[in-house]
């Protein structure tokens, strides 16, 4: 998606069942509009998990799933489903804002390339169309339920309705179930250019997929997300819910006011003041709404002068740049450094003040974005909205847990590391991990992952690796794609490979690498710690799963990453390792022998040559006169 992706709220149009929308929009600075569908909450309650401190304790079953990418490099955050039977893998966006979960379908002549295969219904056992009904738009011969979303940016998704069987991966506690989804045959704009294959539509509404499995009574009305921080990316997300935190700061969420997960936002303090705005400035139109699928916040415009001017007051002292992007004035400023961690002793502390006092502070992290060309300089991540509406992206909750309960009416915000988070969740998860994407080649022989009955497999899938100790090292080509003109430091990228793999960084070469237009496609070879001569098998797996299911998070100003080739190398014997000596060694001996063949030989016959013949009718031992050849004359 575009850097500025922004779901920009201007009306809906609600249709029972299916029923196609269309929007429009004034500021093309706002591409998405996802009109959602009001549902009365599920008279079916359920019990919600227990959380004891970061850890999550299972009462119930729920969907816990990784989230990958980074919110600023790619402009969005994606998670892994599974479709059909045998199962077909995704990677969609979270979208708080849409409805309709889509992924391009297998006869679509007008989407894009994405990062997986597209899907298949003929290979889906358990795959049915959504016969045209009386509650839907239907496709011109009348067969099919179809559905259409418009995007302010003017692009678009349209197709058929399907259902089948859903997975949430091995991670998770939910079985599959089935539900609704669109086959997209014809997608527009950031749609069409986008590295990830559809939408997740996590919004109120009865093709979303939390309505759906609400309906089914399979979870409770509720679901958290859980953002990673600046330059680290990455999170979790669980469908269904969980206990809070004692100290989760909570607001209504009014499910009457809009269609759109609003909350009530008083008042903004900045340095520990309030902005002088008008009370009902953020109480416009749809509030103040939550928008997982906007990169970047956006505030009305007495808002964003009064913020602006109160953060440029408590930073006199920092230079103002000019913004990486000529297409966008942006408000940037450099001399704070590079450590992020840092940043809250150079930049003020952002307070979001709720109805009856409650405060959710807000660190640098969740209004600021790194500059991409100049070291050391970051830009306010908070915007002039054209509308009315106040509209809160996932800028505003990085590092923080935040529970839609839409069961009570309410959104909860909890400051959390999401990346530590997420390795509690899967610490207390004792199966194995998602299936891994297979669109990648190796030489180890990996399987694709093929899930019997459309259930996800319980085991990792089947990797041939070579036994115990055999693993000499693990090579991989990554593709780069970054806005910013400027060759990577590859010292700092290679540092940041060391950590997503949990190797050290003298275990990662740069092999070589090759630049075409934007992108840069570099080779690396992982290898064994100096202290071992090869990896153990465990950790040989551990690797090559997080390659195959990009769990490397890079620093924003690399950009996005594509894993293009994969292969594992097998140690070599010592007589592999050591052949050509053992080559030459053999040729030498073979010389020598030869040479003291040859000089034992010449020495024999020389030898013979000075030996007596014995009388041939005379006894040996026997002596006998000498006679000379030739009588003497």
């Amino acid at each position: 998606m575009a850097r500025r992706l922004v779901v920009l709220l201007i009306y809906s149009v609600v249709l029972n069942f299916c029923g196609a929308f269309a929007s429009t929009a004034d500021d093309h600075r706002r591409p998405m509009i996802l009109p959602l569908h009001l549902t009365s909450p599920d008279d079916a309650r359920h019990h919600r998990r227990a959380f004891d401190g970061r850890r999550l304790q299972r009462s119930e079953p729920n969907a816990h799933m990784r989230l990958h990418d980074d919110l600023l490099a790619n402009g969005y955050y994606t998670t892994r489903l599974w479709i059909g039977t045998p199962s077909q893998m995704f990677a969609l966006i979270v979208d708080t804002g849409s409805t309709v979960t889509y992924v391009p379908c297998f006869d679509c002549q007008e989407c894009g390339k994405h990062q997986d295969p597209r899907f298949q219904p003929d290979l889906s056992t358990t795959y049915q169309p959504v016969k045209c009904n009386i509650n839907c738009n239907c496709d011109d011969k009348g067969n099919q339920c179809t559905y259409e979303r418009r995007y302010a940016e003017q692009s678009s998704s349209s197709g058929v309705l399907g259902e089948d069987v859903i997975s949430f991966g091995n991670e998770s506690a939910l079985v599959p179930q089935r539900a609704v989804f669109g086959c997209e045959n014809m997608e527009t704009g950031d749609l069409y250019s986008q590295r990830a294959d559809g939408i997740m539509g996590l919004g109120r509404g009865q093709l979303s997929v939390m309505d759906q499995l609400v309906d089914k009574g399979v979870i409770s009305d509720s679901f958290s997300l859980c953002y990673g921080g600046m330059g680290v990316g990455g999170g979790a997300m669980v469908l269904g819910g969980i206990k809070s935190p004692p100290d989760m700061v909570y607001t209504h969420s009014d499910p009457f006011r809009s269609p759109y997960y609003n909350i009530e936002l008083k008042e903004i303090h900045v340095a520990g003041k309030a902005l002088k705005l008008n009370p009902k400035v953020f109480d416009q139109k749809h509030g103040a709404v939550l928008d997982s699928g906007t990169t970047y916040a956006y505030f009305p415009k007495d808002a964003f002068v009064a913020f602006k001017d109160a953060i440029m007051k408590e930073i006199h002292f920092l230079k103002q740049v000019h913004g990486p992007d000529p297409n966008y004035n942006d408000i940037c400023f450099s001399g704070a450094g590079r450590d992020v961690t840092q940043l809250s002793k150079v930049f003020p502390q952002v307070d979001m003040v709720f109805s009856k006092g409650k405060k959710f502070s807000l660190s640098p992290e969740n209004y600021l974005f790194p500059h991409t060309k100049v070291s050391g300089a970051y830009c306010l991540g908070i915007f002039e909205n054209g509308d009315s509406t106040t509209l809160l992206g996932g800028i505003l909750v990085r590092n923080t847990l935040v529970t839609y309960d839409r069961e009570d009416n309410k959104v909860g915000f909890w400051k959390t590391n999401c990346s530590e988070l997420w390795k509690s969740l899967s610490h207390e998860n004792a199966q194995a991990p998602a299936p891994a994407s297979n669109d990648w080649n190796s030489s180890g022989g990996i399987s694709p992952d093929i899930a019997p009955g459309g259930l996800p497999p319980t085991d990792l899938p089947p990797i041939d690796l070579p036994g115990e100790g055999q693993i000499g090292q693990i090579s991989f080509d990554m593709m780069l794609n970054s806005s910013s003109s400027m060759k990577p430091n590859f010292t700092e990228l290679s540092e940041s490979i060391a950590r997503g793999l949990e190797v050290k960084i003298s275990q990662v070469h740069l092999k070589n690498y090759t630049i075409s237009g934007p992108d840069l496609l570099i080779r690396w070879t992982i290898v064994p710690d100096e202290s071992a001569n090869s990896f153990t098998t465990e950790k040989a797996m551990d690797i090559i799963l997080r390659l195959t299911r990009h769990e490397m998070q890079l620093p924003h100003n690399f950009g996005s990453y594509e894993l293009v080739k994969l292969k594992f190398q097998r140690k070599q014997s010592w007589w592999e390792q050591n052949s050509w000596m053992v080559a030459v060694g053999v040729s030498v001996a073979s010389v020598l022998g030869l040479l003291a063949l040859g000089t034992w030989l010449v020495w024999r016959y020389r030898s013979q040559r000075g030996v007596s013949y014995e009388p041939v009718d005379g006894v040996a031992g026997a002596i006998v006169a000498e006679q000379e050849l030739q009588p003497l004359k």
